[in-house]
């Protein structure tokens, strides 16, 4: 990652125990409103990248820098002049960033803290779990500067549904957060002042979870995001059972077990 790059990404991990470990990633580009270029969206690709071989890390938090913006969106500026051929690299990039990020193999929760718009509505999408501040506005106005949306606005779908979707892409419009916490975008929605600790009480939770199986089940939620039903039913079949190539099944279970005796 070169220097610029990785001053536009700001990572720190927190430890939770000898074992435990969440990184928290933090678009720092808060004068742009964190809007990121392709130099951002590789820094953010190589992030995720670099953390997915962690074997420590049990959850990851992407935010945006200050208290306006999550990411507002990709660089205009640069991607006005682009050449067709440039342009292909730009968009690559989009969902190369994004990907980094839905392949990471422990859960993401976007921690949304204002605007959240174009490329930052797409980046979000990819994460597993979403939070955003009552004040946040969403969008995805591409067609108001001459591209369709593309890339990972294809998994807008299935969290807002058809309807949602195409509201959003043909017209282009600002949403407000109530709004996306009722068309299922957002899991929460929250005061600013609570959004840290929504995204703890999330943590609490997945770190109540297998180390392994936690894996697993992401894995698990790739494939059935590409396969049919029953193809889906058979790979969870699989994991499953493959879930007991160690003994973590066992100690957990008997563990729940022993706390149900005592109470």
């Amino acid at each position: 990652m070169s220097d610029m790059s990785a001053q536009l990404i700001n990572v720190r991990i927190e430890e939770r125990s000898s074992d435990s470990r969440i990184a928290y990633i933090t678009v720092n580009n808060p004068a742009k409103h964190n809007t990121l270029g392709m130099p951002g969206k590789r820094a953010i690709a190589d992030t995720f990248n670099r953390l997915a071989k962690d074997e420590t890390l049990r959850a990851a938090v992407i935010t945006g820098a200050g208290e306006k913006s999550f990411i507002a969106g990709a660089d205009l500026a640069e991607m006005k002049d682009l050449t067709a051929e440039q342009a292909e690299v730009e968009h690559t990039l989009t969902h190369v960033a994004n990907e980094s990020i839905g392949r990471f193999p422990v859960p993401v929760i976007a921690r949304i803290n204002g605007w959240c718009l174009g490329f930052g509505m797409e980046l979000a999408a990819a994460c597993d779990m979403r939070v955003g501040v009552d004040t946040a506005k969403f969008g995805m106005p591409e067609v108001r500067v001459g591209i369709p949306s593309g890339m990972e606005a294809v998994l807008l779908p299935r969290l807002v549904g058809w309807g949602k979707t195409l509201e959003l892409i043909y017209t282009g419009d600002i949403i407000d957060a109530q709004e996306a916490y009722r068309c299922g975008f957002l899991q929460k929605l929250v005061p600013a002042a609570e959004l840290d600790a929504a995204v703890e009480k999330w943590i609490t939770s997945i770190l109540l979870g297998g180390r392994r199986v936690m894996r697993l089940q992401k894995t698990l939620i790739r494939d059935w995001e590409r396969m049919s039903l029953t193809d889906g039913i058979w790979q969870g079949i699989r994991a499953c059972v493959e879930a007991r190539s160690t003994d973590e099944p066992k100690r957990m279970m008997a563990a729940f077990l022993e706390r149900k005796k005592k109470k």
